[in-house]
């Protein structure tokens, strides 16, 4: 199973599925094959936080791929992702637009080697948080990955 989008007819942004109603459920696994993030319960967002951090404590460097309906969202899902994880601050790219003059939904793309991030208009992905763990040695499949989609307001629950 991938998680590249399906294709569709339609622009408008795919509508959170709910989370599944019991707590305890929700895995990162489970976020694999959704187009978009759903939407969770307070009590979900401890339990798939910490496993999503014991992946990515395996993991040397990351990437992250942000869906959002707009560019000031994407960069608030970032700076939260970035402050709740240690990460230090991605740097906007030379070829970046001014957030400002990007209208509508976006994809934000980070990347810790290089530094920074490209943001760009793209309607019709969906909404949530991808993140893609890497190692700086071999290729090893069974730490490395890609987690979500997560809800864009993840990391805001970890905020003091």
């Amino acid at each position: 199973m991938t998680n590249a989008p399906a294709p569709s007819d339609s622009m408008a942004p795919a509508e959170p599925k709910p989370a599944p109603e019991a707590p305890g459920e929700l895995t990162l696994a489970d976020l694999a094959s959704l187009r978009t993030a759903p939407a969770l319960a307070a009590q979900q967002r401890p339990g798939l936080l910490a496993e999503l951090k014991s992946h990515l404590a395996a993991c040397d460097w990351f990437t992250i791929g942000v869906m959002a309906p707009s560019a000031a969202s994407a960069l608030a899902a970032l700076r939260a992702c970035e402050r709740t994880l240690g990460w230090p601050a991605l740097s906007a790219h030379a070829q970046n637009p001014e957030p400002e003059s990007v209208a509508g939904p976006v994809f934000l793309k980070g990347n810790q080697h290089s530094g920074q991030f490209l943001l760009r208009a793209e309607a019709g992905l969906g909404e949530g948080i991808l993140i893609s763990g890497h190692l700086k040695g071999e290729p090893n499949p069974a730490l490395e990955g890609t987690w979500g989609p997560l809800p864009l307001d993840l990391f805001n629950s970890e905020l003091p």
